[in-house]
């Protein structure tokens, strides 16, 4: 009997732990169903203070009619006095009482409405107020639990076994590698262009005085100081005097 009470208890304590596990795993979720819930609730609430004001504007009309009804009476049996009617204004004033106590009590009711529409209008907005406070905590907890979720997995990937960081870092390598190669490649493109451009070379040649443009170069010298020789050796003519 001891056995089987422990087994029992053994149950019932896996169960409590398989139900505080799905709880917690699905903590988010159930969070915003009873937000949801909450809602509904608050929108009933208010669909019933519509009611409760609905019909204090209508306790506050009858009130107002039985007010001026009991005002008309009164002014019949003052008449009716005036003309020595005792008896019929009796009967107005019979009248008058009865109007008098359905008076009071709509003006308990109304007052009744009154009291239960400020109670509501107050705990409506209380709600509401709480609605807003678990829907902030529960953005919060939404982020930081997704921030976790971020964490865990970047240390779980991040370690031993962390094959998908390990091929994105090797991706990026290669990547890196490939783009220094391409760089490498467009240099010496740059270069080779450079040498084996006809005015590149035509440049090499010339500040090496080889070339046409050097030829040319040292025949326009020759030119001139011929010129300029043969202009000293011819003898300047003599100067006329006025």
């Amino acid at each position: 009997m001891s056995v089987m009470k422990k087994m029992m208890t053994l149950l019932r304590g896996s169960v409590r732990e398989i139900g505080e596990s799905v709880v917690d795993a699905n903590a988010t979720r159930i969070c915003e169903q009873e937000i949801l819930d909450a809602k509904h609730h608050i929108a009933q609430a208010k669909e019933e203070l519509v009611g409760v004001m609905a019909t204090e504007m209508q306790s506050a009309r009858q009130i107002a009619r039985l007010q001026e009804e009991i005002v008309r009476h009164e002014k019949l049996a003052v008449e009716a006095l005036d003309a020595s009617q005792a008896a019929l204004a009796e009967e107005v004033a019979a009248q008058v009482g009865a109007l008098d106590l359905e008076l009071q009590a709509q003006t308990r009711a109304h007052a009744s409405c009154a009291v239960q529409a400020a109670r509501l209008k107050a705990l409506i907005r209380q709600a509401e107020t709480r609605v807003r406070e678990h829907e902030r905590e529960l953005a919060v907890a939404k982020t930081t639990e997704s921030v976790y979720r971020a964490t865990r997995s970047i240390s779980d990937n991040d370690g031993p076994g962390g094959s998908r960081l390990v091929s994105a870092r090797e991706s990026l390598e290669r990547m890196r590698q490939r783009h220094e190669d391409l760089s490498d490649r467009m240099t010496a493109a740059d270069q080779l262009h450079k040498e084996w451009d006809d005015g590149a070379l035509e440049q090499k040649l010339a500040a090496a005085g080889l070339g046409d443009g050097a030829r040319r170069q040292a025949e326009v010298m020759e030119r001139i100081r011929a010129r300029r020789a043969a202009s000293a050796d011819t003898p300047t003519p003599p100067s006329t005097a006025a």
